[in-house]
């Protein structure tokens, strides 16, 4: 099955942009399953961020107002998160995971698969 990591936390300020990917590490490629990202914040529950589907579908959570947008290169191996207009809220462990294509939800107990999580800061 596939394996997850997760590139480019860091720390940054209000109205930034940043750009988390996520890499199949395994031989395996991203073909068949669907791509989450979640995130956790201190204290917090694990929240539902985005999704894209096999079949390149993405959704979004409310929260995301339209600042986030996910894509995904399968010759790279790659599914990207690009964050735009950070605020501090955004602050918290980002996390991608993989479910079977069948499986299509947004609760992160239906994903299968997971990173290993990166750190994003948003502070000014």
């Amino acid at each position: 099955q596939v394996q997850l990591k997760e590139f480019g936390g860091g720390s940054v300020q209000p109205g930034d942009s940043l750009k988390l990917s996520c890499t199949a590490v395994s031989e395996r490629t991203f073909n068949g399953y669907n791509v989450g990202w979640f995130r956790q914040a201190p204290g917090k529950e694990r929240e539902y961020v985005g999704r894209i589907s096999w079949r390149l579908d993405s959704h979004y959570a409310d929260f995301v107002q339209g600042r986030f947008t996910i894509s995904i290169d399968n010759a790279k191996k790659t599914v990207l998160l690009q964050m735009n207009d950070l605020k501090a809220e955004d602050t918290a462990i980002y996390y991608c995971a993989a479910s079977p294509g069948w499986k299509l939800v947004s609760t992160a107990a239906g994903y299968d698969i997971w990173g290993q999580g990166t750190q994003v800061t948003v502070s000014s």
